[in-house]
């Protein structure tokens, strides 16, 4: 894997030793694409534990289907921190480590050799979990190449992965800023729940016990990230949205909770679960979690992602020109958004029309 201008990795492959096979062609999940899928079931759903709910992205419910596998004797495959604060997957069979692949981490992970140890675990009837974005959980069914019943494929909704060289650049610059290197981070949270589920923040913690914490929508790189300032090109035509990937479940946050079941919303985070399989549904009814039953509809309205991927924006060729402005002020500049006349028209309709109704109100009651 070598990585280019942008700072993403693609294969290198040394046709001098190609024999023909022709196999990275039938194992390809771009060339190969699965059909689009209905699910069988769909819930909003919270780990009644607000401990465990609070560590993580949503509502928690990665945590508790991994705690069955692990207890069942398998294996839990997801994405974690290397020591250079890159995102790579890896797997676990202890509970207690559970939490190095808790809370979302918006880049691209390293697959490596995962697909080949999974299937190792597969072949000797070791349970597998295996999380993932919606490409990765592909790729791992076309590279198995068969199903296995002690395999549950989990994909997380995916809006789409931004540069890992990107990300280092925008984290070196940080550290300077605070006068840490690499060595001295503890942990790094794009989704710190401290000032809610909702307005989350990103947060980078010191050895020391010192935090650099900022509202997500104020940090440049998660506000560059959102408007697609540095996506990987192949996000924006997606093979795998619509459930095409072959998971068993899908995982992700309940956006637009609050509107839909007031009732169960606290701030404290609202999973979205998909169940796509008979196996799939067979493990979620075995764990002991809170759910809410929902049409698919209301659920795709409010998380778009994942049945369409994003238009492709011609800021992020300007982004990634050499012009001299510093990381943050090209965020700045490229990633504000223009006032628009929907925009305008909501202000109106919230605020404005309320107001002449209370007062014509006020005039009647005179």
């Amino acid at each position: 894997m070598a990585e280019d201008n942008e700072g993403f990795l693609y294969p290198q492959v040394d046709t001098s030793k190609c024999v023909d096979c022709h196999l990275c062609e039938k194992v390809c999940p771009v060339i190969n694409q699965d059909e689009a899928r209905t699910p069988l079931e769909v819930y909003a759903a919270k780990n009644s534990d607000d401990d465990i709910r609070l560590k993580s992205s949503s509502g928690g419910i990665f945590t508790l289907l991994a705690e069955q596998t692990i207890k069942g004797g398998g294996v839990v495959f997801g994405a974690c921190w290397d020591k250079d604060w890159n995102v790579k997957h890896d797997y676990i069979d202890n509970i207690s480590d559970l939490q190095r692949f808790r809370s979302s981490k918006y880049l691209q992970s390293v697959i490596g050799d995962n697909y080949l140890k999974a299937e190792q675990f597969l072949k000797t009837g070791r349970k597998v979990m295996f999380t993932g974005t919606p490409c990765q959980i592909a790729g791992l069914k076309h590279f198995l190449r068969k199903e296995y019943d002690n395999l549950l494929a989990v994909e997380i909704i995916c809006h789409s992965v931004p540069s890992p060289g990107v990300w280092q650049q925008y984290l070196t610059t940080r550290l300077h800023t605070l006068k840490w290197n690499k060595s001295d981070i503890r942990n790094i949270s794009f989704r710190d729940k401290k000032t809610g589920w909702k307005t989350y923040s990103f947060v980078i913690e010191n050895k020391d016990g010192n935090s650099f914490i900022e509202l997500s929508s104020k940090n440049a790189f998660m506000r560059g990230f959102l408007a697609d300032l540095y996506t990987r090109p192949s996000c924006h035509a997606c093979p795998a949205k619509q459930l095409r990937s072959g998971s068993d479940l899908t995982l992700g946050d309940f956006w637009g909770i609050e509107s839909l079941m007031p009732e169960i919303d606290d701030d404290k985070g609202v999973s979205a679960i998909i169940v796509n399989s008979d196996k799939g549904k067979q493990v979620l009814h075995n764990i002991n979690v809170e759910l809410y039953e929902v049409q698919y509809d209301k659920l795709t309205t409010r998380n778009p992602a994942l049945v369409k991927s994003f238009p492709i924006t011609p800021k992020r060729t300007e982004f990634f020109k050499e012009d001299g402005l510093s990381f943050e002020e090209k965020v700045k500049r490229l990633a504000k958004k223009p006032f628009s006349i929907k925009t305008l028209a909501y202000r109106i309709v919230r605020k404005v029309i309320p107001n002449m109704v209370v007062e014509q109100f006020k005039l009647l009651l005179r």
